[in-house]
């Protein structure tokens, strides 16, 4: 193969991923429960968030320019963290719902 052809061939393969990343860009919390997710939001976690970062429903832990949270994987890892770390009676699809909540009134992972 000339490096023409072999130029061609890995443009062509890069391209093929830019043709599915739309797809990766969909929700990824489509069936959470956000009802269910504030409501666990507002017992278990605004205060604490509150008083560590501020703002309206401890939003300055989600909306701070240093946050940890870049990408849906990041979030549910982080939540299960907060839920091991703190010794919380969640079940993993609650830990789905609060992820859901927060995606859709804070990060927007796929909603925009």
């Amino acid at each position: 193969m000339n490096r023409f052809a072999a130029a061609c061939a890995i443009a062509l393969s890069i391209l093929g991923g830019f043709a599915t990343a739309p797809a990766a860009l969909a929700n990824p919390f489509p069936d959470a429960d956000l009802e269910q997710g504030k409501a666990y939001h507002e017992k278990l976690c605004v205060a604490c968030h509150t008083r560590r970062f501020g703002g309206d429903e401890g939003s300055g832990a989600y909306l701070r320019e240093n946050r940890r949270v870049h990408r849906p994987e990041a979030l549910t890892q982080m939540l299960t963290a907060c839920t091991t770390n703190l010794g919380l009676d969640l079940f993993p699809e609650d830990e789905y719902h609060i992820a859901g909540y927060l995606n859709q009134r804070f990060y927007r992972f796929g909603l925009e």
